[in-house]
């Protein structure tokens, strides 16, 4: 993948510890740079175009900052972006339901109470910006994870909430911490993606972005 590169700077545009870890792993090298951009959900899609559109506003945003900033054409870069939503229901029931990043203890303990007893999605958008000098090209791709989650008695949900390890998650739970207890079973995606980085469609993705020609 460095070769693939061919000199481009990968670029992440996230403040997740998580996906900086995860990307990490590779042993790939990147610079760290978060998008601060309108995560607003456009509901009129499904769950799946929603997390790849959020990736991709992620992902341009950096892309648009570093050419704005440039004072002659924007030197190669990929930027990646990645997005990560909870979903309670299925695209086609009105009650479908995003489970975003609870605000404060109370949201966390009503979310978790949602979440409790049931079998719901975990979807996590990649998107690459591909910027060469005055030209960028875009890409998307995401992974889909079953989480069937026991139901939790009032003592655990208390203990979790009380923890703190539910701030800035989606679904105000964390798998990679305590919360792996409340799992019975994943299904689909990979457990990397559930945390908010699906590692080898990401490595697919960029390797796409690299291999496109102009």
């Amino acid at each position: 993948m460095e070769r693939a590169l061919a000199g481009r700077t990968l670029v992440l545009a996230s403040a997740s510890p998580r996906r900086h870890d995860l990307l990490g792993r590779t042993g790939l090298k990147f610079e760290v740079e978060p998008a601060d951009a309108d995560e607003t959900m456009n509901l009129a899609l499904g769950a799946a175009a929603i997390a790849e559109d959020l990736a991709l506003r992620k992902a341009r945003m950096v892309a648009g900052r570093r050419a704005s900033e440039a004072s002659a054409s924007p030197a190669a870069a990929l930027i990646l972006g990645s997005d990560t939503v909870v979903v309670l229901g299925e695209d086609e029931n009105p009650a479908r339901r995003f489970l975003e990043k609870a605000a404060h203890a109370q949201e966390a303990l009503e979310m978790l109470r949602a979440l409790s007893g049931t079998r719901h999605r975990v979807i996590t958008g990649v998107a690459a910006v591909r910027v060469d000098g005055d030209v960028s090209l875009e890409f998307a791709d995401h992974e889909t994870t079953w989480v069937t989650m026991r139901r939790l008695n009032d003592e655990e949900l208390a203990a979790y909430v009380a923890s703190g390890e539910w701030e800035g998650k989606a679904g105000a739970y964390g798998i990679q911490g305590s919360a792996d207890r409340f799992v019975e079973r994943l299904e689909g995606g990979g457990f990397d993606n559930v945390v908010g980085l699906p590692v080898e469609r990401t490595l697919a993705l960029l390797g796409r972005a690299c291999a496109a020609l102009p």
